[in-house]
């Protein structure tokens, strides 16, 4: 299955430093090699690259190694293709319009039997899984506020409303960004950190290359990353429970929901935890 890769910063950030480890992944250090895509927002826009060669060998992930473009929010994706052919349209992340702001999508994972009935607000322009995924949860925002663009805790309650519904389909992890903040969901596998004042080096488990964030850095300065599988490895990263979603905002999670199950779960390894509502903000 493919792999994920999320920024979600207070101030302008370049993401080089982290997609440098995480492209080895599409064919020096795993077989990710079905394409990539990432998206950089400014503000209600954004700059998307896709292409269906590997980040490895494709000019163009060379170019993002390189060119350091600050973004609030940012989402990649290297394909390990399980649905639907190699080709342009099947390259995450995916791009739509609504509420006069672009929305993004990359997902890893693989749906079965999934054929939801779509409106004809959104289609697909591929053929996998994934992007009818997408367009499904935006039918569902669309369907509940109609033309009045909700607040973030709104689509928040959406999101945690129908994608524990697709995910009874399969394996669905995903980031999903509107330039806002992002939102977050995994079944299987997600890890996240956040990095801030004070800053310390980091060293990618990937590729022999280390920063100090400390020294390119300010005390505004905070990011929090969210990738499939952890990317540096001096660092603490926190695993998604399965069922989760955790929304970022400012480079912090900001609120979080989880499943019955994933409570029940919890709860049976730590009685003493105190008992949660769906969306235990923090």
């Amino acid at each position: 299955m493919c792999q994920l890769l999320g920024m979600n910063c207070a101030t302008p950030t370049d993401i080089t430093f982290s997609f440098r480890g995480f492209s080895q992944r599409a064919g020096v250090t795993s077989d990710h090699c079905d394409g990539f895509g990432i998206a950089f927002f400014e503000d209600k826009a954004c700059r998307l690259f896709v292409d269906n060669q590997s980040a490895v060998e494709s000019p163009i992930a060379e170019l993002i190694r390189n060119y350091p473009i600050k973004s609030r929010n940012v989402i990649a994706h290297i394909r390990k293709a399980t649905q639907g052919k190699i080709n342009l349209e099947n390259s995450h992340p995916f791009m739509r319009e609504l509420w006069g702001r672009h929305w993004i999508f990359a997902h890893n994972g693989d749906l079965h039997d999934f054929q939801p009935v779509l409106t004809g607000r959104f289609m697909p322009v591929g053929n996998t899984d994934s992007e009818r995924a997408f367009c499904y949860l935006l039918d569902q925002l669309v369907e509940r506020f109609g033309y009045v663009e909700p607040t973030l805790d709104e689509i928040f309650a959406v999101l945690a409303e129908f994608s524990p519904q697709i995910a009874e389909h399969g394996t669905f992890n995903f980031c999903l960004s509107n330039g806002q903040a992002l939102f977050s969901y995994a079944t299987t596998k997600l890890h996240w950190l956040v990095r801030e004042y004070p800053f310390k080096p980091a060293q990618l488990i990937d590729l022999d290359v280390e920063v100090d964030f400390s020294q390119v850095t300010t005390p505004d300065d905070c990011v929090a990353v969210i990738t499939t599988e952890p990317l540096t490895q001096n660092e603490i990263w926190t695993a998604y429970q399965p069922g989760q979603m955790i929304l970022f905002q400012y480079g912090r999670p900001v609120k979080m929901a989880e499943t019955q199950v994933a409570r029940l779960i919890r709860e049976a390894e730590n009685p003493a935890l105190k008992r949660v509502t769906a969306a235990d903000q923090y």
